[in-house]
């Protein structure tokens, strides 16, 4: 953290405190950074210096952690595709939980979609498989 807390809103606090959060970037068992899997605007979504990734992924012990970004300024459906993300079984079955609120999204199947706001973020925790 580079910032004064002192001059935080709770609501910036709150994601300082973000339980889920927290237990993926101190996790003793992998401990490995989310990495991008996915890009913006190329055809190809491969990496492009002017545009940030859009979908990154890590693995931890309790699950993949999963974030999505919304970089336009308007809203985006954005979807989660299990074939692509790195640490999931393409035709599996996950708990899903959304980190930021902590509700349980239920079991999903090959993908999760979310429709984000301009320049929103959401974070998924993909958590035991289900049948």
């Amino acid at each position: 953290m580079g910032t004064d807390l002192t001059k935080l809103n709770s609501s910036q606090v709150a994601i300082l405190q973000n339980k889920y959060l927290l237990a993926f970037n101190q996790d003793s068992m992998v401990g490995e950074p989310a990495m991008p899997y996915k890009w913006g605007v190329n055809a190809d979504y491969t990496f492009n210096s002017t545009f940030p990734a859009m979908y990154w992924s890590g693995a931890s012990s309790n699950g993949t952690m999963v974030a999505m970004f919304n970089p336009f300024n308007q809203t985006q459906t954005m979807t989660a595709l299990y074939s692509e993300i790195p640490e999931l079984d393409a035709g599996g079955c996950y708990d899903v939980v959304d980190a930021w609120t902590g509700d349980d999204m239920g079991c999903k199947e090959n993908s999760v979609n979310v429709t984000l706001a301009a320049h929103d973020t959401a974070v998924l925790l993909f958590g035991a498989k289900c049948t």
